[in-house]
């Protein structure tokens, strides 16, 4: 069991008020191993507007249960993969990337607006496909789905797709 505790003191992604912590709960996710490992992460209230936030590391997606390593071999590679997923996760995944790409850009492209920032690279012409946009973004090293989850998700901007009603 490992605890996750952040030294950055983050604003809430809601209201921009302070957070306090109020608590820890466990998190489960699976590596590329099928090995199943336990986080405590915290529980974080806002002052201002009474919002409940849980810090996150990197190396999970938000409402995910594998690692973000994982979801991002699986959304890359196309050729053979070492991720110890079944057939329907792997397409849950990508579809779920393919069906938010868009979203995701949009929010990258609003974030580097916003904040005044440059791009990784400073083209005029963008790549075709909308990873290769979002690279443009974030950059294509390894941990570039953190990078995009991370801003996304802090800024309010995260679009869950769980339901209690599957079909």
């Amino acid at each position: 069991m490992f605890f996750v505790r952040s030294g950055e003191q983050n604003p809430c992604p809601c209201c921009g008020g302070t957070l306090k912590v109020i608590g820890s709960r466990r998190r489960s996710y699976i590596k590329d191993t099928g090995n199943i490992n336990i986080l405590v992460i915290r529980r974080l209230q806002c002052y201002n507007c009474g919002r409940i936030h849980h810090e996150l590391p990197d190396i999970l997606v938000p409402y995910k249960r594998y690692e973000s390593k994982s979801i991002e071999s699986v959304i890359t590679s196309e050729s053979l993969l070492t991720v110890m997923a079944d057939e329907s996760t792997i397409w849950r995944w990508r579809t779920w990337f393919s069906n938010l790409s868009g979203h995701f850009l949009g929010c990258l492209i609003s974030i580097s607006i916003r904040l005044g920032k440059e791009t990784v690279e400073s083209t005029c012409h963008l790549p075709k496909s909308t990873l290769q946009r979002i690279w443009h973004y974030v950059g294509d090293a390894p941990k570039w789905l953190a990078r995009t989850v991370r801003p996304v998700a802090n800024s309010n901007f995260w679009i869950h797709t769980r339901s209690a009603f599957l079909s």
